[in-house]
């Protein structure tokens, strides 16, 4: 145990991660499940999302994440962006905010395609569609395709970038529980 002391604060995150990766039992769940009663008695502003240990600290994040990863296991596409956003914006050693907005944005995208199964559909074309189908509100659409604007402006997210980026992880965190939101709630209502 003394070994620990001597690590960096974010080599035991890594520590715990790896254990969770290499867990050789059926119930990584539970293991996962004690992690993260462990880690909340702690009072650590992390917690295990998709096996990855991440900055969060309102449950109702983890929820929304933790949900969208398990409702898209029907769609890989979209489930891999939600699970590389959450890697990209997990980095302790590295954290790459930018491409993990970009990844967050392309879920919403590629569930939209799903839902409205065009392929093609830029989203405010799959958000049209998803509008006349199901009812989505205006004001609703309207705010998606200002959050994907956004993700096309502000530092060169999808776009080349003109100068250094300055996106934190509370740009990452706020992308990725809003884009997990609506996921949520575009698979929910398209059932």
């Amino acid at each position: 145990m003394l070994f620990f002391k001597e690590w960096k604060w974010y080599e035991i995150y890594d520590f715990i991660e790896f254990c969770v990766d290499q867990f050789p039992f059926n119930n990584k769940n539970i293991f996962i499940q004690m992690l993260n009663n462990s880690l909340t008695e702690g009072n650590s502003a992390y917690r295990i999302i998709s096996e990855k240990v991440t900055e969060i600290t309102s449950e109702q994040e983890i929820q929304s994440i933790e949900e969208a990863v398990n409702n898209t296991n029907p769609y890989s596409g979209v489930q891999q962006h939600l699970k590389q956003a959450l890697t990209l914006m997990s980095d302790r050693k590295n954290p790459d905010y930018r491409n993990s907005i970009k990844e967050s944005i392309s879920a919403v995208e590629s569930i939209c395609k799903i839902v409205t199964q065009d392929e093609k559909a830029t989203l405010c074309t799959a958000l049209k569609i998803i509008e006349d189908k199901f009812g989505l509100h205006q004001a609703l659409k309207k705010s998606l395709s200002q959050l994907y604007g956004y993700t096309s402006d502000a530092d060169g997210i999808r776009h080349a970038m003109l100068e250094e980026s300055n996106l934190t992880y509370i740009d990452a965190k706020f992308m990725l529980v809003a884009c997990t939101n609506f996921i949520n709630y575009l698979i929910n209502k398209t059932k």
